[in-house]
């Protein structure tokens, strides 16, 4: 079971109170996680990820175990505290300024 934590503006969307778990099929990657829980909550295709490319949304991050995964490839397994549910998969949303 891998937990994910979105912002509160994707949880509003999608109705999500806290964290959600996905049950998702090995390995366990961006791409994998991102995909289930879009299929679990479709209304957050296009929100996460842009349709067409693929990528991840300018201003938001994914993290994992205290790292900055946003430019790893998302095909990169993740680690194994995601992999077995012990650390959640964080999406979050960049703050700009200063």
């Amino acid at each position: 079971m891998i937990r994910v934590v979105l912002p509160t503006h994707l949880r509003t969307l999608a109705r999500i109170n806290g964290e959600t778990e996905l049950h998702v099929e090995p390995p366990i990657t961006q791409r994998s996680v991102l995909d289930a829980l879009e299929v679990r909550f479709p209304m957050l295709r296009g929100t996460i990820r842009d349709h067409e490319t693929q990528r991840r949304r300018p201003f938001l991050r994914f993290f994992a175990c205290e790292q900055d995964l946003s430019h790893e490839h998302p095909d990169t397994p993740l680690p194994d505290a995601i992999a077995t549910g012990a650390e959640p998969f964080l999406v979050v949303g960049a703050i700009a300024g200063g």
